[in-house]
């Protein structure tokens, strides 16, 4: 299994590296020995992530920058990483639009929500997927045992309880539901197109704690069989078994990482 496991000499991108789930997914990648291309919109948080892992982990990282609500600077990430490391192997998509993300006409009550936010959350949240799997494929195919992780949500899977969010400021707006579906039947499209060579996958995260509203919190756990909300460290057991030859045969699959909230 530590065979399997093993990343050495393998180069990984990951979208939305300087978030802080992305943060954890570098880590994690960089711990089990694959040099990393860390992607965000903001200089300060790709550098700070990328030094952070080849001061920890002794791994090679370089950081890249790039608007994902521009196709040319989105395509642009791809030849980039490939001609910095001379290949591809692993590519993780987790940047996204989310409820607490601060644009007009977003995280509003449904009636105020805009055209133009639910179009800015589909380019960064879906279509930007898209992009970069197509810029990938050819750069994974050549490795042969290529992986895609593209980082849905349960949203995608089922619909909000708005219950959850009364007494609240908190929002959970139609466009991040819609764009995480999306990533989950992208997924499915890309394994049968990619494959042998190329095995795509997706995560279902659940909410993540970050000292949200306490009613929600309260009421959030209460839904939870494991009694809690997620932990962005939550994710590392599941990131290495898809980047790694321990899922060398799961294609196709959207993994549910709730702590049960799905369930019922």
């Amino acid at each position: 299994m530590n065979k399997a496991a093993d990343l050495t000499g393998k180069v990984s991108l990951v979208i939305g590296g300087g978030g802080h789930i992305g943060k954890v997914i570098c880590e994690t990648l960089a711990e089990l020995g694959s040099k990393v291309a860390v992607h965000d919109l903001s200089k300060e948080k790709t550098e700070k992530v990328r030094k952070a892992i080849e001061k920890k982990y002794q791994s090679e990282a370089i950081a890249v920058e790039a608007d994902l609500l521009d196709e040319k600077e989105t395509r642009s990430v791809i030849p980039y990483v490939a001609n910095k490391f001379k290949r591809l192997d692993i590519l993780v998509h987790c940047a996204a639009f989310v409820g607490t993300t601060s644009f007009p006409g977003w995280a509003v009550p449904f009636q105020e929500q805009t055209v133009e936010a639910f179009e800015k959350c589909l380019k960064v949240n879906l279509t930007s997927a898209f992009i970069l799997c197509q810029e990938a494929q050819k750069h994974l195919e050549k490795r042969k045992s290529g992986s895609i992780i593209l980082i849905s949500s349960i949203y995608g899977v089922i619909a909000p309880d708005f219950a959850l969010y009364e007494g609240t400021k908190m929002a959970n707006p139609a466009g991040y539901g819609a764009s995480k579906g999306g990533l989950i039947q992208l997924t499915r499209y890309l394994a049968t197109l990619f494959a042998p060579e190329i095995r795509v996958n997706s995560i279902s995260l659940g909410g993540v704690f970050r000292n949200q509203d306490p009613k929600f919190v309260e009421k959030y756990k209460k839904k939870t069989p494991l009694g809690r909300m997620a932990k962005e460290e939550d994710i590392k057991g599941t990131i290495a078994y898809l980047a790694s030859d321990m899922s060398k045969y799961l294609t196709g699959q959207n993994i549910v990482l709730d702590g049960g909230f799905t369930i019922w």
